[in-house]
């Protein structure tokens, strides 16, 4: 019984990250599939570029929410005696990962989604809430600093396994949390390949409004 509802919260967690949100909203509200605007990408970014301020904020909450949600699965398994107050962390890292992928494919926008940053954020809000303040601080300030979210996003996530082994909060942090951190920075920089080439040449978008410009 325990092994069928882990594994029906992982596919609950897989369909809370596969809410396409800027898919649905830029559709509802602007009568737009926002993945043929701007960059292109599903994601609160380019939602922010083609839609605006108030449009790309919904969707960056929203899109935090699912990530934050999904990785909080696992402390409802543990009211339900289903596991381990030991193993609380491995399924927050477990369902958060689970629903980053499903934002990044989606069962309900043709398994074409977002980068995951904002879904990734939530899930470090669930699993070490002081580094994701941090973190969120470092990347305002790469953002306000070079006018590039793509480096704002590599950077923090960067800076979250590193900041753990330096141990900024005087205590010894769990070994898995710094793993789960380097494999977050790791999927940041798959995810932003076409960002990072960008960068190198120089051709990164910045922080500006592109409304409803047809992709290249």
């Amino acid at each position: 019984m325990n092994v069928l509802l882990i594994c029906l919260t992982t596919v609950v967690a897989y369909l809370l990250g596969s809410i396409p949100t800027a898919v649905w909203y830029g559709q509802g509200f602007f009568g737009i599939d926002i993945r043929k605007f701007g960059s292109g990408n599903a994601g609160a970014t380019n939602t922010f570029r083609v839609l605006g301020k108030r449009a790309g904020t919904i969707v960056m909450l929203v899109d935090v929410l699912k990530g934050y949600t999904a990785a909080i699965l696992s402390t409802l398994l543990w009211y339900a005696d289903v596991i381990t107050e030991t193993e609380i962390l491995t399924f927050k890292i477990v369902f958060g990962l689970v629903a980053v992928i499903g934002h990044l494919y989606p069962v309900f926008a043709n398994f074409k989604g977002g980068k995951g940053v904002a879904t990734l954020l939530g899930m470090v809000l669930a699993t070490h809430p002081e580094m994701a303040l941090v973190c969120i601080g470092i990347f305002l300030l790469v953002v306000i600093a070079s006018q590039y979210v793509s480096l704002g996003s590599i950077m923090a996530a960067l800076a979250f396994p590193v900041l753990l082994l330096l141990q900024i909060f005087g205590q010894k942090e769990n070994p898995l949390l710094i793993v789960f951190g380097f494999v977050i920075f790791l999927l940041v920089v798959f995810t932003h390949q076409k960002n990072i080439g960008r960068l190198l040449r120089g051709e990164e978008n910045r922080t500006v409004l592109i409304r409803f410009r047809k992709k290249q």
